[in-house]
């Protein structure tokens, strides 16, 4: 088994604030960039302490913690502004603690300008490369132990199940019990074979969001011949191409998040005395899922979390070309989910000056292995798991066969929610999981 370095994290408490029946304090943590480094080059880590309101320091102490992982690659974690939904489950057991992973919100966050410090593009690359799960897992562990915390609880949602998985076969003896919804991480083998999953369940998806929806079907057809014979521009001034148009496919990964791609399509295109235009609405809302300022780390890394011992290589581009009717030029146009292709790197403006850098990380192949699968064969954590029948994200097949290598690992299969299952109930989902992890 491989564990981190034993590295106990510098603390600095920070602000504390109380309000709407919830209670916060700030942490930050200064850790190794390089886990195996532990006096080499430093990184900071944020995190936010949630817990009930009212309660006195003693209680607060005597509560066991909860560490959350967030979804991503290169996504903060949520900012509670009172207790609902998952927040109010968690916080009748548990001090939360939400973690910004390294790269992300108040953690070293990582943008085009500021890696422009690091020098050239190796070695922008190489400070990137030490930005996925094991890292992260690395800091969890330090953060642990300078907190001076025995065990404790995790809750990791989609990529958080990479990295609580990652923690299982890193430093299992650190955990009392894990939790993971939308997030059964492929343990082995290419990334070409999620993507081949993916894009199958995608086109399944289409299908049925048209088959609700079916005036849609013709609208998407006819945005998408606008596009190619009218220019069209997001808000910070580059084109909007066919292709990025159908990254709104990310809409189809949700509950509710269908009928609202449904209601931005309806008002997509407007009359003017030019003739038919895209309105201004809409390309207002695009930025939201087709422009990567707010996470490039996103973009950036995300193929990396796939891989072990072996390049990507675009895996998403490559696969692609095995399902034509994904092509922008096709006649009934489908909708994309989560893959990133290099074009997107001439598109985005804010992806443009970490091109080298993108093709610099498909083309490593060290990638180190970060699942041991004789630790999970052996595990004595309980682990509950959600898997969503059909999302679109994760793949449900995939999902059965990660959790069939882990001992241990109980799945509550349900085709009542999709990827972003927690937004919808999490509540009941987290209880339920909960619940299950404790035999109870």
């Amino acid at each position: 088994m491989t564990v981190p370095q034993r590295t106990m994290a510098v603390h600095r408490p920070g602000a504390v604030h109380e309000f709407r029946g919830l209670r916060t304090a700030d942490h930050r943590f200064t850790v190794p960039l390089r886990p195996a480094e532990p006096d080499g080059e430093t990184l900071e880590v944020f995190a936010r302490e949630y817990t009930r309101g009212g309660l006195t320091q003693e209680q607060r102490d005597g509560l066991p913690w909860l560490l959350f992982f967030q979804g991503g690659p290169g996504f903060p974690g949520n900012r509670w502004a009172g207790l609902s939904g998952w927040a109010k489950a968690a916080t009748d057991h548990f001090r939360v603690l939400m973690l910004d992973q390294r790269g992300t919100g108040l953690s070293s966050p990582v943008e085009a300008k500021s890696l422009a410090a690091r020098g050239d593009a190796a070695a922008q690359a190489e400070y990137l490369s030490h930005f996925r799960h094991d890292s992260i897992v690395a800091d969890a562990e330090a953060i642990r132990e300078s907190l001076g915390v025995a065990q404790w609880s995790v809750f990791g949602q989609s990529f958080g199940g990479w990295c609580s998985l990652a923690y299982l076969s890193r430093a299992p003896q650190a955990l009392r019990e894990v939790l993971i919804t939308g997030g059964l991480a492929p343990l082995q083998g290419s990334p070409d074979r999620v993507y081949r999953a993916t894009f199958a369940r995608m086109e399944a998806r289409n299908r049925e969001y048209f088959s609700w929806y079916p005036e849609d079907r013709a609208l998407v057809n006819r945005i998408a011949a606008h596009l190619r014979a009218v220019p069209e521009h997001l808000p910070r001034g580059e084109r909007l191409t066919v292709e990025r148009f159908q990254m709104l496919g990310m809409y189809l990964g949700g509950n509710t998040r269908v009928d609202s791609l449904h209601h931005l399509l309806e008002k997509a295109l407007i009359t003017t005395p030019d003739g038919e235009r895209l309105s201004d609405w809409f390309l207002a809302q695009l930025p939201a899922y087709v422009d990567f300022a707010p996470n490039p780390l996103y973009a950036v890394v995300h193929e990396s979390i796939y891989a072990q011992q072996e390049a990507t290589r675009w895996s998403a581009a490559r696969v692609q070309q095995e399902f034509p009717q994904f092509s922008p030029d096709a006649e009934d146009l489908l909708l994309t989910g989560e893959m990133i292709h290099p074009w997107l790197f001439a598109q985005d403006p804010t992806l443009t000056p970490l091109t080298e850098v993108a093709e610099l990380l498909a083309a490593k192949e060290d990638w180190p292995r970060v699942f041991d699968l004789d630790v999970l064969a052996t595990n004595t954590v309980p682990v509950a798991a959600a898997v969503y029948a059909d999302d679109v994200f994760v793949d449900h097949d995939l999902s059965l066969e990660t959790a069939a290598a882990v001992r241990r690992l109980q799945t509550w299969v349900t085709p009542d929610f999709h990827h972003d299952g927690i937004a919808d109930d999490g509540e009941a989902i987290f209880r339920r999981l909960l619940a299950m992890a404790r035999g109870e």
